[in-house]
């Protein structure tokens, strides 16, 4: 990262991530700021929809470095993950050089290393964020690590506790300029400590009602005053009820989003029961806001 982008202060994060369309509280700020001042891993956990992963969205904006993104899943593995060798070239190349004569039993051992060469490494984001670059560092997004399972945290251990990978036939690739590194979690499972040693932690609240709007109006700056607050005020009521995907704030800014498309400056039941496929994801879900915008509109 270069000096003119590092941060000096918690201000300065509050500042530059503002610039950049994100609205920080000062806890937040403070972590983002230690994480890249103790150049440390950022593991931020919250609900669905309060913004973890549009933050390392806004520091690689901000800081100017590449966004790598890694989804996790439920079997996800170092082929996918750190890197994978290009089959389809080593056969090729094995068959080049049966075609020219070099493919014999005196050379079979030079032939073998030469499969295990980096033009047939196929570098996945752990691996690609370790690679040297002439600009600003990647900034590495490890999004919903709670949904791999526990083989593939561990296979993290030594990528984050010191920014290198091990592939077994090439050796260890260290980065000479660690990457910044954001993992995301939704709490689905609970996580090692040995992997949230390796970082700086932050959990992510539902903003205040008032943040929320000041939010979405900075994502939809034509949505009228008084429709942002109503829709912002109803998104915090439904998340007291018994739902089973409560919605967020990037559900508040979907939805909003949705109304001034349709040109409408007020929340009223019409327009509230014809766009609340926005906030609601499942029948049982809609069935329980449009209940509760009708006694609330009341």
């Amino acid at each position: 990262m270069s000096d003119a982008k590092h941060p000096k202060s918690v201000d300065d994060v509050l500042t530059a991530l503002g610039e950049n369309d994100y609205l920080a509280d000062e806890g937040l700020a403070t972590a983002v700021f230690l994480s890249l001042e103790l150049r440390r891993p950022l593991f931020l956990e919250g609900e669905v929809g309060v913004g973890k992963t549009e933050v390392a969205k806004v520091l690689s904006r901000w800081l100017g470095g590449p966004l790598i993104r890694l989804q996790c899943y439920e079997g996800i593995d170092s082929a996918q993950a750190v890197y994978e060798w290009d089959y389809a070239r080593q056969l090729l190349h094995l068959r080049t050089s049966e075609a020219t004569g070099q493919a014999s039993v005196s050379n079979a051992a030079a032939l073998e290393s030469e499969l295990y060469d980096p033009r047939f490494l196929i570098r996945r984001p752990l691996l690609e964020a370790l690679s040297p670059t002439d600009g600003p560092p990647p900034v590495l997004l490890i999004d919903e690590v709670d949904r791999a399972d526990d083989e593939f945290e561990a296979l993290l251990f030594e990528f984050l506790a010191e920014s290198s990978v091990t592939v077994p036939e090439l050796g260890t690739f260290t980065a000479k300029v660690r990457p910044v590194v954001v993992l995301t979690s939704n709490r689905s499972r609970e996580l090692h400590d040995a992997l949230k040693r390796r970082c700086f932690y932050h959990w992510i609240e539902y903003p205040t009602v008032d943040r929320s709007a000041q939010i979405v109006r900075r994502n939809v700056p034509g949505g009228a005053s008084t429709l942002v607050d109503a829709a912002t005020n109803f998104v915090a009521r439904t998340r007291s009820l018994d739902l089973d995907k409560p919605p967020g704030l990037a559900e508040a800014i979907d939805w909003v989003s949705a109304l001034h498309a349709l040109g409408i400056t007020e929340l009223d039941r019409p327009s509230a029961a014809a766009t609340l496929g926005a906030i609601a994801k499942s029948p049982d879900d809609l069935d329980t806001i449009r209940t509760e915008f009708a006694e609330g509109a009341a």
